[in-house]
Formats: C-alpha cells, sequence, structure tokens
C-alpha cells in the first residue's frame, strides 16, 4: 500500500533524524523536526489516542536549529520520479527560507530521488532560481538534470544523511565558513 499523503518523505525524514542524534551526539549541530500544529478533533477516551484531527496552521519548514552557530532551517522531499513539482513546496515555505537567509540563516531542502537512492542538498538559492520561474509562468517543476550534482549528499561515516559537508561547501560558495 502506498504511503498516504501525509508521511511522504517519512522514510527520508526518519534517516535524517538519525542523522541529527549523531551530529548531536557528536558535538556538531543541534537542529529538531518542527512538528506541525494539529486541533484534534476525535480523541479515543480510552487509549488518549488521536483518531482525527486537522491542521491549524501552515508550518514553516521541517527542520530548524544550528550548525556551530550558524543558524539553518531546512525541508525535506522525496520524489519517485525525475521531475520534482514545485506544488510540493509551498509558497509560505519558500517566504520563510526567503526571510531566514534575510537574517544571515541558511536555507536549503534535502531531496531524496527514490527511484535512483540519491540525495540531493539545494540550495536555497537554487530553489528560488526555479521558484521564480515559475512564478513568471515557466515550467512547474525542476529537474534532475538541473540539479547541481556536485551537491550529491553521499552516506558514510555510520551516518545516513551526512549533509554538513554539503552545507559547508553552500557556506564556501557564499563566503563564509563554519
Amino acid at each position: 500500500m502506498a504511503n498516504p499523503h501525509g508521511l511522504r518523505g517519512s522514510t527520508l525524514e526518519a534517516l535524517i533524524n538519525l542523522s541529527l542524534d549523531r551530529y548531536r551526539e557528536d558535538g556538531l549541530c543541534l537542529v529538531q523536526k518542527i512538528p506541525t500544529p494539529i486541533t484534534p478533533v476525535n480523541i479515543e477516551q480510552e487509549s488518549r489516542h488521536i483518531t482525527l484531527a486537522y491542521f491549524d496552521a501552515k508550518s514553516t519548514v521541517d527542520y530548524i536549529g544550528a550548525v556551530q552557530g550558524i543558524p539553518v532551517c531546512f525541508d525535506a522531499k522525496e520524489c519517485k520520479v525525475d521531475t520534482v513539482p514545485l506544488h510540493n513546496v509551498h509558497e509560505h515555505q519558500v517566504r520563510f527560507m526567503e526571510d531566514f537567509e534575510k537574517q544571515d540563516g541558511v536555507a536549503f531542502i534535502l531531496l531524496m530521488f527514490t527511484s535512483r537512492d540519491e540525495c540531493y542538498y539545494v540550495p536555497f538559492r537554487d530553489l528560488k532560481t526555479y521558484w521564480d520561474r515559475a512564478e513568471a509562468g515557466g515550467r512547474k517543476s525542476f529537474t534532475y538534470e538541473e540539479l547541481d550534482k556536485s551537491y550529491l549528499v553521499e552516506p558514510g561515516e555510520g551516518n545516513p544523511v551526512p549533509f554538513l559537508k554539503m552545507l559547508q561547501k553552500d557556506l564556501d560558495e557564499r563566503g563564509q565558513k563554519t
């Protein structure tokens, strides 16, 4: 059975959470998953489990924290095919990431192509280029071919999504250092 709509990306998020735990244990970063706020509608009295709820408000991004003093925020996205629809990234998320970067933070997306078993760090500047193109009437998606392949996040060092090397690459390209 396919994942319900609300669980898309949960495999990547589980791997990211493992990586974040490892990084935290090593003292390299403190980044947390941000829960989406909900309002319960039905609660099973005996077990006190929520059986029906609705989303309170638009969330920002999936993760927020700091890497050695640098504020970071990012979202996790999974895609089964080589074309990434921009409707998978919401306008409020793009605006939040844009505002976050204006405050000297670093925003990005970790994007998993499940059919290829490849994960990429997509710097916000690249996402914004794709977004602006769509807003101007162009493609409403971006492709695997368009991605900067030098931002491939390769599992290693006992870490399933070791994205800190790509964050450092992003910072180097901006002229910053961790």
